[in-house]
């Protein structure tokens, strides 16, 4: 990532608008925001096969029909940037859902999993698709369930100014895909 480069550009954004970046509360903005958007975009960074190589620490499945049963995660907490509008897209409950083969992930790594995909520019849908391709790979089961639920700056906050919509999406693969019913309340 070019911080410099989005230092400079975020001073022309804020002479743009019409701001003083000189002003006191202005001067060290540019390095700040270049900061954050190194921690909020690293998921650029990173191919969905680098983030299942990452997170993909998994363990065997030692009970009898464990590996039949569905894992499911709710209330996953994130937010990501919608790439439309580079509007934030906030209070994001992710759920997932898999049906191990043989092996199970580290709990926590379904969570990063979630983080790290969201760290991009995104849209919901393919977040979703994101998620649900990288915990297929380090899980190691192409049965995976993914629902997302989240608020979107660019129609609470600007546009239709809409503040209680919420988008809602959902990706089924495998068994989740064919048969309904196996899909968890999630």
């Amino acid at each position: 990532m070019d911080k410099k480069a989005i230092e400079y550009h975020v001073r022309g954004i804020l002479k743009a608008i019409g701001e003083d970046p000189d002003r006191e509360g202005l001067r060290e903005t540019p390095s700040r925001v270049a900061k954050m958007y190194e921690e909020v975009f690293e998921g650029i960074s990173y191919s969905n096969h680098e983030i299942a190589e990452m997170f993909g620490k998994t363990f065997e499945v030692t009970d009898n029909g464990c590996s039949e049963s569905a894992v499911v995660m709710k209330d996953i907490q994130i937010f990501s940037y919608c790439e439309h509008h580079m509007a934030l897209m906030y209070d994001m409950n992710v759920s997932v859902a898999y049906i191990p083969h043989g092996r199970v992930l580290g709990l926590s790594k379904i969570a990063r999993i979630c983080d790290m995909a969201a760290k991009r520019l995104q849209l919901q849908e393919r977040l979703g698709e994101d998620i649900a391709d990288i915990i297929a790979e380090a899980s190691g089961s192409p049965d995976v369930g993914v629902k997302i639920c989240a608020s979107h700056s660019c129609m609470t906050a600007r546009g239709i100014r809409n503040i209680p919509a919420r988008t809602i999406t959902e990706t089924w693969r495998g068994a989740f895909d064919e048969d309904r019913k196996l899909r968890p309340e999630m």
